[in-house]
């Protein structure tokens, strides 16, 4: 479990959190995942392979503010080694889920080609795998 503090900037002039910022969390929270694998993002560059975002679906629950600590929950849906399909909660101190998302990624290598992680680094296919 990733957690984040809404800091006041966040926050429209209603005091709601902006709904951009949702994504933003997503982020924070999937590169600790990855890093808790073993394979934060500095690796995975450093090894040639990069990570974009193909796709994002967003439902927004209820709302934040600040100072809310907002638990961000990130599990593997689907990983065949091609495409990464991730989920997100977030929830609030009260337990209330506040958001929730997926994401999808593919691995492209150095030249920009799509890489099939389960042939290319098997054991970053395994580490995904066994943090599910």
């Amino acid at each position: 479990m990733y957690y984040h503090k809404v800091q006041y900037y966040e926050t429209d002039k209603m005091g709601i959190t902006h709904h951009s910022n949702y994504v933003r969390w997503m982020e924070e929270a999937r590169i600790d995942f990855m890093e808790k694998l073993g394979y934060g993002y500095d690796r995975l560059e450093a090894e040639g392979i990069i990570s974009p975002v193909v796709s994002l679906s967003c439902d927004y629950k209820k709302s934040t503010t600040y100072p809310d600590v907002i638990g961000i929950e990130v599990k593997v849906v689907e990983f065949k080694g091609l495409k990464l399909l991730l989920e997100y909660i977030m929830t609030n101190q009260a337990g209330d889920q506040v958001f929730t998302a997926t994401s999808t990624h593919c691995f492209l290598n150095e030249n920009g080609r799509i890489i099939r992680i389960s042939k290319d680094k098997p054991e970053f296919y395994e580490a995904i795998n066994k943090g599910n």
